[in-house]
């Protein structure tokens, strides 16, 4: 799962955004010495960093900088500025995108979903077709600007579906790819976790043939 760095001096709020990335599968860190966060956060390798640009003794906008100096690390600036002047510089000075407080938890997450993805193009782990994205590392999978979580067997099936680019692919080529999971597959299990899949994806709003069967050929996406 992704790793996100919160600097973020309210306390109260620290906590909550926590809590959220928490919920939605991701791994926290906060920012524990705001005179150190930039060094603190390319310490811990990161995947994001949601940075707050109101703090302690501490311009937000300079941070942003000299983070970007030394990485290019997604940043998402989260403040209760809704002034004009600090969103655009935050853009000029590196970061990747801009949420203002108060902000409503689905759309935060729906912001950190788009910008790991958009960084995780460049390594291969992410891959789309058809409208329907995959983030093949964090098995996490996307429809327009709704997410969720798949299983093992589920992103292992997808994987195969939108590599194949609309082609099909075969069930015994489906099989051998959840064989490589270390765990029994039979024909059955195969149509079980193809049938989850599909209703992973339509509940996300996808058209209910996103993943279309082939009687006795495959499937296809």
């Amino acid at each position: 799962m992704g790793t996100i760095f919160v600097i973020e001096d309210d306390c109260s709020l620290c906590r909550e955004l926590a809590h959220v990335l928490m919920l939605d599968g991701y791994e926290p860190c906060v920012c524990s010495d705001f005179a150190t966060a930039a060094d603190e956060a390319l310490a811990k390798r990161c995947d994001l960093i949601i940075l707050d640009l109101r703090l302690p003794d501490m311009d937000g906008l300079d941070l942003c900088r000299s983070i970007r100096k030394s990485s290019d690390v997604p940043i998402l600036v989260l403040t209760s500025s809704d002034d004009e002047f600090d969103e655009i510089m935050s853009m000029k000075l590196g970061a990747d995108d801009y949420v203002t407080k108060p902000y409503r938890p689905a759309v935060l997450l729906a912001h950190v979903a788009r910008l790991l993805q958009r960084a995780h193009k460049n390594d291969g782990t992410f891959i789309e077709h058809a409208g329907v994205a995959l983030d093949v590392a964090r098995a996490n999978v996307m429809y327009g600007d709704r997410s969720t979580g798949l299983s093992r067997n589920e992103t292992c099936i997808l994987a195969a579906l939108i590599r194949s680019r609309g082609d099909i692919v075969s069930r015994q080529e489906l099989m051998s790819e959840l064989w490589e999971t270390d765990q029994f597959v039979d024909d059955n299990t195969l149509t079980v976790n193809v049938n989850r899949l599909r209703r992973s994806l339509v509940e996300l709003g996808a058209p209910t043939d996103v993943v279309k069967t082939h009687r006795g050929r495959g499937y296809s996406l």
